[in-house]
């Protein structure tokens, strides 16, 4: 088989870049991606034959590890019976009621194949239901690749938002007004100028776009209260956070229920699948029942479902989330002894099986925090690591993510790695 390499020079000939989503390309850290083969539990394997400790996991589905043999089996059964009916099945009923048990906030659902499908549809449903047009999301969090949301804070408070993407007309991105992550200031003073106007506020409880970041309790809740007072509908984005902090989701660990919620990644089980639901006057709103269309070819697919059906049952089970976070919790802590044994500054943070690491001398509350990171020092850390064969994401500004299938010698080999990647950071 082609090296990495070769097939990296091959990809750039006829896939932009080289990748079909950018982080995958390395640009950040430098060097060559690496071509994954396959995966096994809590590794993967590349088309080298190297194989690494994972813990980007796709980006949060693998909860339970890389081809879980109950989720594949799942998977060849539902296959045999059609790949696609474009019709209703028993099995998206089921998982519309699990979500419904799981989640606190959500009184009705709606399955859809991506996260940015889902925020897109939440969205229009906001505008739809309050008559309004204005939404407001915060500096660092990623709600999908959809227009409206691909825009950057304007050059004060209560500016309009500016594209961060070609081709996104103005006319689109003045509609969506950008703020600081963890900022009440300015919420308050934006509701105060704007708050008849303001369809909706969608926020990230827990960010895992710019690393991971945590909403504080005060700000969610003077948020929820903004948006009630003024009759906006506050969106919470669980496509990351959605069963992986908390078998609830966010909404567990803060005790908080927005009006409706996006969700995805670890109900797909790694197949493309996601959610969008909430209250039920809102949700019913939406065509056939309301004014506000949305439709969706492969929603509810059955090979997907099967596979999202099997994992939400998998992390069901006594125990599986305490697991998780004890797993997760070890990984940072030993990140900070071995950090701190070689005299590097590192700050860390973790909730479930999500966390983030920054070369800080503070755990960063807003994207400008993050930032401020000592890039040069991730970068150099990343690839140490990668050299001792474990898999970090490629980019400061994103999460990480443990499996259930990273048990107590996973999380030591990993550690071992750490100290001698610390210690070469040292000696630069």
């Amino acid at each position: 088989m082609a090296s990495n390499s070769q097939l990296f020079d091959r990809a750039q000939r006829i896939i932009p870049g080289g990748v079909n989503s950018p982080v995958r390309a390395f640009r950040q850290v430098g060097g060559i991606p690496r071509f994954i083969d396959r995966g096994e539990g809590p590794y993967m394997v590349d088309v080298e034959g190297h194989r690494y400790i994972d813990y980007i996991g796709s980006w949060g589905p693998m909860i339970a590890g890389h081809a879980h043999p109950e989720v594949i089996a799942a998977v060849q059964r539902a296959a045999t019976r059609s790949l696609s009916f474009g019709a209703p099945t028993v099995d998206e009923v089921e998982m519309a009621e699990a979500i419904n048990a799981l989640m606190p906030a959500v009184e009705m659902v709606r399955l859809v194949s991506s996260g940015t499908e889902a925020c897109m549809s939440a969205l229009r449903l906001a505008r739809g239901f309050t008559g309004r047009d204005a939404i407001v999301k915060f500096e660092g969090c990623y709600h999908g690749h959809a227009d409206s949301l691909l825009v950057k804070a304007g050059s004060g408070l209560l500016t309009f938002g500016n594209p961060s993407s070609a081709g996104v007309p103005a006319d689109v991105a003045k509609d969506t007004l950008v703020l600081e992550y963890n900022n009440i200031a300015q919420v308050e003073a934006l509701f105060a100028e704007r708050g008849s106007s303001i369809a909706c506020v969608i926020v990230e409880p827990i960010a895992g776009n710019m690393n991971f970041v945590r909403g504080d309790p005060v700000w969610h809740q003077r948020v929820s209260e903004l948006c009630t007072q003024h009759g906006a509908l506050l969106i919470w984005d669980e496509v990351m956070t959605g069963f992986r902090v908390a078998l609830g989701g966010a909404q567990q660990v803060y005790g908080m229920r927005p009006d409706l919620v996006v969700m995805g990644k670890v109900i797909g089980g790694g197949m493309p699948l996601a959610a969008f639901g909430g209250r039920a006057d809102v949700m019913q709103c939406l065509s056939p029942l309301g004014a506000v269309y949305q439709a969706g070819t492969l929603s509810g697919n059955p090979v997907a479902v099967a596979a999202g059906m099997t994992q939400i049952r998998l992390i069901r089970q006594e125990g599986f989330h305490s697991r998780l976070a004890a797993s997760t919790r070890a990984l940072m802590q030993g990140f900070e002894q071995a950090a701190a044994r070689h005299g590097v500054t590192l700050r860390t943070d973790c909730e479930g099986g999500m966390f983030g690491f920054y070369f800080s001398e503070t755990l960063p509350r807003s994207y400008p925090d993050v930032a401020r990171a000592d890039l040069e020092a991730f970068k150099r850390f990343f690839h140490a690591m990668l050299d001792r064969g474990v898999y970090l994401a490629p980019s400061m500004f994103e999460a990480g993510f443990v499996s259930a299938a990273h048990d107590d010698a996973v999380i030591a080999a990993t550690l071992e790695a750490a100290d001698a990647a610390f210690a070469s950071l040292a000696r630069a």
